[in-house]
């Protein structure tokens, strides 16, 4: 993380501040949202539509594409497919899926149909895909097709979704897919969908505690979507149709669903879509398909720099900007990218599940070129900086927690009142727990993280997910876990544990443990016996004490 300390200064105070209101706005024109209550994300998405001779999603390895002449029929035969099977408004479709240029036409042909999609990182474990379809009540599940015998006792319907062959070649193997995709039909009486209808129900860990199922509606989509139609193309001296973007985050994650799978869809990019990050093949991809635009998260930039020092000849020319969000930054880490890449652009963004991925975005001028920063207020989007202890309203150049408020701030918490209420206050305000703090010209800085979730490689790991794997082992009596940075990963997650009197468990038998019971990125890196854990009067673990400990230890 990029560690930067401001002070307020005495000079006038800039017009994008109101000192009697607290409030930053932003810096760029607003964008009028459409007022039509009674319109669907999907219908919106394709209303942009006026690419019908380009190519819109391109497989990596293969090279089969898709037009976007092809998008809506598809998406259309998925909704009516899925119709058939028993499918209706309302009902809750489970994604567990890695990249593929089938995911969007599942994900948009769901929400179509009215129906909610949740997404899930394909590597989970049976139990947590368990806990997820008891949680948000989803009734079918796509997921791979060498996974469909793995998770046919779930309980729920299972299709399985080929990795990336030609859909017009018939096969048995996924003879389902094949029949949801062309059953060659639309849904009839297309359902009424509201924009304050529910789209999509995305887990994250919020602010603290478990993870929670972030509510998005179509209204938090379709205002992200136009953020991309109506700003991020204006960001560019060419058009947005010349753009080549290579698609590696994951899209079960809101960083690569807003950009793969709904947003640059408006714009008649070309995504070129890897199922896995292989750092062997990106630089082959990315001059092979002439990819211009490549949204990364800091291990990946790492790589790229790592990569790039090793090309010649004209390798790596067509890139033009490189973005990264999702976790935080090392200083080295950007400036060992623009000496190794002069000629790419490069940007910060910010945003969170909570805001559908939208908040700021990075800036780079003749006059400006704040590398670290993590960008201006995006159009639509106030925020406030709060002295977390005092609850003041800070200027700029304060450091405080950020708040934002806008058309993205998700609905609610599924099924948690409580936990809603605590992040959205009466006012509309979503309280991030990140500090953060302003620069005189407008641009954003993180500084630290009140959040207690745990950000390794852009993936959020919730301390209490881990903690309550940790306590069902018969043998441990106490455990928390904490974040430690680490420059490859970001940060990793560290237990520490209390065994019960005598018990002879060893670190390696915990990691193992608990690695058997969750993703692989969630899998404890390291564990530190202790007599007890530090917890308040009224038992919340004292994380803080944790982090002193763990320092004095190293």
């Amino acid at each position: 993380m990029v560690k930067l300390t401001a002070t307020a200064s005495k000079t006038k105070l800039p017009e994008w501040y109101s000192p009697e209101t607290g409030i930053y706005s932003s810096k760029h024109p607003p964008i009028p949202l459409p007022a039509d209550p009674f319109l669907d994300v999907v219908s919106f998405i394709f209303s942009h539509h006026n690419h019908n001779g380009l190519t819109a999603l391109i497989d990596s390895s293969s090279g089969f594409s898709i037009s976007y002449s092809k998008i809506l029929p598809l998406v259309k035969s998925v909704a009516s497919g899925l119709s058939n099977m028993g499918i209706k408004q309302g009902d809750v479709v489970l994604l567990l899926l890695p990249n593929s240029i089938h995911f969007p036409i599942v994900f948009l042909g769901v929400l179509y149909l009215g129906g909610i999609v949740s997404t899930m990182n394909p590597l989970s474990s049976e139990l947590e895909v368990k806990q997820r379809i008891i949680d948000c009540n989803a009734c079918i599940a796509f997921v791979e097709l060498e996974k469909v015998g793995k998770f046919q006792p779930l309980g729920i319907p299972v299709i399985g979704v080929p990795e990336n062959v030609n859909l017009d070649e018939k096969s048995n193997d996924f003879e389902a897919f094949y029949t949801l995709v062309y059953s060659k039909g639309d849904v009839g009486v297309k359902p009424v969908i509201r924009q304050q209808d529910t789209a999509a129900i995305m887990y994250s860990s919020g602010t603290t505690a478990a993870s929670k199922g972030v509510v998005l509606t179509h209204r938090n989509f379709i205002s992200m979507v136009e953020h991309f139609v109506k700003f991020e193309a204006s960001q560019y001296e060419y058009s947005s149709t010349d753009n080549v973007y290579l698609a590696v985050l994951p899209m079960f994650h809101i960083y690569g669903l807003s950009l793969f799978v709904a947003g640059l869809l408006c714009l008649g990019s070309s995504i070129v879509v890897m199922r896995k990050f292989d750092v062997s093949e990106m630089v082959k991809v990315i001059d092979r398909y002439g990819v211009t635009h490549f949204p990364v998260v800091p291990p990946i930039l790492t790589a790229l720099t790592r990569t790039a020092k090793g090309v010649c000849g004209n390798s790596l020319k067509c890139l033009k900007l490189v973005s990264c969000g999702a976790a935080p930054l090392f200083g080295k880490t950007i400036q060992d990218f623009v000496e190794v890449l002069p000629h790419v652009d490069f940007i910060q963004g910010y945003g969170l599940t909570e805001s559908t991925a939208v908040g700021t975005r990075g800036l780079n001028t003749e006059k400006f070129q704040k590398y670290s920063s993590i960008g201006l207020l995006a159009p639509n989007i106030e925020a406030k900086v709060v002295d977390w202890s005092t609850g003041a309203l800070l200027p700029p150049g304060g450091c405080g927690e950020l708040w934002i408020r806008g058309p993205g701030v998700m609905k609610e918490y599924l099924n948690d009142g409580e936990a809603t209420a605590l992040t959205i206050d009466k006012d509309g305000w979503l309280h991030t727990g990140d500090v953060v703090y302003a620069d005189h010209d407008g641009y954003l800085y993180v500084v630290d993280r009140l959040k207690e979730i745990i950000k390794y490689k852009g993936f959020q790991i919730a301390p209490a997910d881990l903690e309550a794997v940790l306590i069902s082992h018969c043998e441990i009596l106490d455990a928390a876990v904490i974040p430690v940075v680490d420059k490859e990963c970001g940060e990793i997650p560290v237990a520490f544990v209390v065994k019960r009197q005598g018990s002879m468990l060893t670190q390696e038998a915990i990691i193992n443990y608990v690695a058997e019971q969750v993703a692989p990125y969630k899998k404890v890196r390291k564990v530190i016996f202790t007599r007890s854990i530090p917890k308040s009067a009224a038992g919340k673990i004292l994380r803080r004490e944790l982090r002193r400990s763990l320092t004095s230890k190293l």
